[in-house]
């Protein structure tokens, strides 16, 4: 399900100058510049080996992002997580469609325009940005496991129709959530304070992007779970018609689908759909504790006595 275009403003319907329109706008964008001011304060865990990542990353994966802004901070603390941002890898794709804008990436990104993602920012609207971007970003790699490949073109293509959408400002409580205080907020309300409100603005969590994506295809993120009763079974599938083809198990239960709108990045940290790539150190093989350099410890400082 594709985010909905840029509504047109009344300003715009009605042919002329609108002073509520206009201040309403003016104070939304005053807000935006605000939530996504970087903070001064940011801690990278571990470095990212930007050519491992190119190396290892693939498309159709979902990157989570710890932000240093300041509506990341509230995000992480809603969601209780370390996560405030996700985007999907699209690689080389937008390149490979869409031959007629190569060289206009490869201006705009250089060398990154065949490492390429899909993001939702609130002040950006879905838009194309190199990898390289999150280098300097505490980040982790999710892999949706056993996507046919048929399905990842599907999830691929919903991303990339995606790119150019707006999200249009329509009211500005949708923004001030973010400058109350976000231990104000019951632990049961959490996840729907995210998107209270009306209006595109509270897209603003740019998961929700991806989830729809992957809704696309019924790829499952974080799904309600429902246990069948006893002797009951779930619907059949169809037959196949190779007999001797091992067929798959199929999971037991029902599974319900979370709307995509409910979805937050740290879901696809916990879910149990996508692989956790550890493209730093461990996918190469080549870590080994017993070579860590460890820093000495200081010995104490002696107390004086008489002190």
């Amino acid at each position: 399900m594709r985010a909905a275009p840029l509504a047109p403003t009344r300003m715009a319907r009605a042919g002329k100058y609108n002073p509520i329109t206009w201040l309403r706008q003016k104070i939304a964008d005053a807000a935006v510049a605000i939530l996504t001011k970087p903070l001064k304060r940011y801690e990278l865990h571990s470095p990212n080996d930007l050519a491992n990542l190119r190396r290892h990353i693939r498309k159709g994966d979902v990157i989570l992002i710890e932000g240093n802004e300041r509506i990341s901070q509230c995000i992480k603390y809603l969601t209780q997580s370390s996560w405030s941002h996700s985007a999907l890898y699209v690689g080389d794709e937008p390149l490979a469609r869409n031959p007629q804008l190569r060289a206009e990436y490869q201006k705009q990104f250089g060398e990154d325009a065949e490492y390429l993602l899909v993001e939702a920012l609130v002040e950006a609207g879905v838009i194309l940005s190199p990898l390289s971007k999150y280098r300097d970003f505490n980040i982790r790699i999710c892999r949706p496991y056993n996507l046919s490949a048929q399905d990842l073109a599907m999830v691929l293509d919903a991303a990339i129709g995606s790119v150019g959408d707006q999200y249009d400002i329509k009211n500005v409580i949708d923004l001030a959530r973010y400058f109350l205080p976000v231990s104000l907020v019951p632990a049961r309300l959490r996840r729907q304070a995210l998107h209270f409100g009306s209006g595109e603005p509270t897209r603003v969590i740019c998961s929700s992007l991806i989830a729809s994506c992957f809704n696309q295809v019924k790829f499952p993120i974080v799904p309600r779970y429902e246990q069948l009763p006893d002797g009951s079974s779930a619907p059949p599938r169809r037959a196949t018609i190779w007999p001797l083809v091992r067929r798959r198990t199929a999971p037991p239960g029902l599974y319900h689908p979370v709307p995509p709108w409910l979805v937050t990045p740290r879901d696809f940290d916990l879910s149990p759909y996508f692989e956790i790539i550890k493209f730093n150190i461990i996918e190469n093989m080549r870590f080994d504790y017993r070579k860590i350099h460890w820093a000495d410890e200081q010995a104490p400082a002696q107390i004086k006595k008489g002190a």
